[in-house]
């Protein structure tokens, strides 16, 4: 039931390191412009959110709450569209677009979670990740004027963390998935 899950454990891999690289992207670009920042998280969003899609689709008929996986790759795929067809957005708009990704992600995450605590320990790395999605998003949304440093710095930082976080799930699978080889002989 689970071998499917256990063998796509690189596409949350992925989905983790994607998130890594745009966290130190955002981190360590000199004098990064609005403009430049909006397309960054264009990007990111597009990207992530087809992993999501294919992680989500890769576990349907494994786990009654997949489709979690898939309406935060749909989310994250229609919001970086969203930015793209409106790249002149302003810091503003693009605070309460990253807050809106942040707070659906984690209530995807959170369920998916929830599916996998019948399976295997280790759930809680996912709970933690969708907490400090929620924090984020509720942080950005009550104090939206702190300005686009502080603004840059924040997002950078909770996207390393994440990044981490699900690179922890993820090597967590790829462990079960070795032991799964070795004991099963698949």
């Amino acid at each position: 039931m689970f071998i499917q899950l256990f063998r796509d454990w690189w596409l949350i891999a992925a989905r983790g390191a994607l998130s890594i690289i745009f966290g130190i992207l955002a981190l360590f670009w000199r004098e990064p412009t609005e403009l430049v920042l909006v397309l960054l998280f264009g990007v990111f969003s597009i990207v992530d959110g087809i992993f999501a899609i294919a992680a989500g689709t890769a576990s349907r008929g494994y786990f009654k709450r997949w489709w979690a996986l898939l309406l935060e790759g749909i989310t994250g795929i229609v919001i970086g569209v969203v930015i793209f067809y409106w790249p002149g957005v302003t810091t503003l708009a693009l605070l309460y677009f990253i807050a809106a990704r942040a707070v659906t992600t984690a209530i995807f995450e959170i369920l998916a979670a929830m599916e996998f605590r019948h399976v295997f320990s280790g759930e809680w790395i996912m709970i933690i990740g969708g907490m400090l999605s929620v924090l984020l998003g509720i942080w950005l949304f009550v104090f939206p004027a702190e300005g686009a440093v502080s603004l840059v710095w924040l997002i950078a930082i909770y996207a390393i963390i994440a990044g981490l976080i699900e690179l922890m799930f993820a090597f967590r699978l790829w462990s079960l998935w070795n032991d799964l080889k070795t004991t099963a002989g698949i």
